[in-house]
């Protein structure tokens, strides 16, 4: 009975085993494939990367800062009740409460109930035995009316769910552009492994065969010391090449993530080949796409024009503080019982008047105000000239590069014709390892000059794409 018990727990504990390894291999499935692309690549940084969704928590303190300004307009009871006895005399009992109204305008309803008893208090607290109910309304006439505190920090407050957005999409981009460098570094790194380790083979395939042309007399001994050092140098180039390789692999492993599971990339998934044909398409850098003459949908520009929004509800609110302040209250007043029928004579009405006489700190204040917007345009109008011009510029060494690249490609087709046919010349006897080696060289100096303006390419596109701040 007790071995047939651990025998259950064993098929259970190997069940479980079997289970978490499928569940986390499921994880990095998705990576041991042949190939990488660069879209699926950034797709899974935006919908993974804990940096991204950071970016999204922006909002979302908007939202909560929003309903906290809302607050301010929430209906709100209030009770105070006071009562003093003294050797077996009562004093005084009395119960004020109320129940407030605000209003979007500097207008506030109220309703309230108070009721006194005891022997000692203040005449004007005086109240029928019942209590005293009251309904009525206070008006802010002056400061407060048309623009208050509540007002402004609930309107502040719908606009910096707007700056945050702003502001998300501005973080969002600096995550996938870094992303971005970390995948081109790991494509130029794969290429130029791959360069380095083909030629190594070429190099080896020539040292054997020297050595057979010199056992049969055909080439001077020389030549293998020619050969042999090309396959060093070759076998030093491989071994640096993968550890860039190794390094970059794992740089762009920091923005692989699934769920909150980060993933590294497996030594066998490849980059994308053909980048240069889809990058603009993915990254929407296409010159036929671009207008750097509308750029009021540009989030920095959107951020911006923000906040110039914020500062006018600002200097609102201090043109506001000119005004004098005047209060005006009017409460209907009446027992209980008797609050069916309405007797203009019971109320209680009040006012409250005040202004500073020179008003100094209040037109300090606006003074400071309009001096901020003002600054805030004047930025602006810069913000927008160095965003135009920073896209043309980028435009500009795009369209170069493409050109770069279009000359490289027939330098590498001229150097590979001319290591061909130093080859054959080679094959007549009209030639030497020298030549080939050096030609070999040349080629192998133009392909990797190849990947890097190829590499530049990529960059320069995302550096664009990072100026123009369009995530979606």
């Amino acid at each position: 009975m007790e071995r047939r018990k651990n025998k259950m727990r064993l098929s259970i504990t190997l069940f479980s085993f079997l289970f978490l390894f499928g569940y986390f291999n499921s994880y990095s499935q998705d990576f041991i494939k042949d190939e990488l692309s660069y879209s699926e690549f950034l797709g899974y940084v935006k919908k993974y990367h804990p940096l991204v969704k950071q970016a999204n928590l922006e909002v979302s303190n908007a939202q909560a800062k929003l309903m906290a300004a809302r607050g301010g307009f929430d209906p709100k009871i209030e009770v105070d009740y006071n009562k003093k006895e003294f050797k077996g005399t009562e004093y005084y009992s009395l119960l004020n409460s109320s129940f407030k109204i605000p209003t979007w305008y500097g207008v506030e309803i109220k309703a309230g109930f108070d009721q006194t008893d005891g022997q000692y208090y203040n005449p004007q607290n005086r109240t029928p035995d019942a209590g005293l109910t009251s309904l009525g309304i206070s008006v802010a006439l002056g400061q407060g009316l048309f623009i208050n505190q509540r007002m402004a920090d609930v309107r502040e407050g719908k606009l910096q769910i707007k700056l945050s957005d702003a502001e998300r999409k501005l973080k969002a981009i600096a995550v996938l552009y870094k992303a971005s460098e970390a995948y081109f570094e790991w494509r130029k790194s794969f290429n130029e492994a791959q360069l380095y380790k083909n030629y190594l083979g070429f190099a080896s395939i020539r040292f054997k065969g020297v050595k057979q042309l010199i056992e049969h007399g055909d080439s001077p001994a020389i030549d293998s010391i020619e050969a042999k050092i090309t396959v060093r140098n070759r076998e030093l180039n491989v071994e640096n090449g993968n550890l860039k390789l190794a390094k970059a692999s794992l740089n762009l492993s920091n923005y692989l993530w699934i769920e909150n599971v980060p993933v590294e990339l497996d030594a066998n998934v490849k980059p994308e080949e053909n980048l240069i044909n889809t990058l603009e398409q993915t990254l929407k850098t296409d010159a036929m796409l671009v207008n750097v003459e509308t750029l009021d949908s540009h989030p920095k520009m959107m951020a911006l024009e923000t906040k110039l929004s914020m500062l006018e509800i600002n200097r609102q609110l201090k043109a506001n503080l000119l005004l004098p302040k005047v209060n005006v209250g009017y409460n209907y007043i009446s027992e209980p019982v008797y609050f069916d029928s309405f007797n203009a004579d019971d109320y209680k009405f009040n006012i409250d008047f005040s202004i500073p006489i020179f008003l100094r700190k209040e037109r300090g204040n606006l003074k400071i105000a309009k001096i901020k917007i003002q600054d805030l345009k004047f930025d602006i109008e810069q913000q927008r000239l160095e965003l135009k011009n920073k896209i043309k510029a980028q435009q500009t060494e795009i369209s170069s590069l493409k050109r770069q690249i279009t000359v490289i490609d027939n330098l590498v087709k001229d150097y590979m014709f001319m290591l061909n046919s130093e080859e054959k010349l080679f094959a007549f006897g009209e030639s030497s390892i020298f030549l080939i080696n050096s030609r070999e060289n040349n080629l192998v100096s133009a392909k990797l000059s190849q990947i890097g303006i190829e590499n530049q390419f990529y960059i320069s596109n995302a550096e664009l794409y990072k100026i123009l701040a369009n995530p979606d």
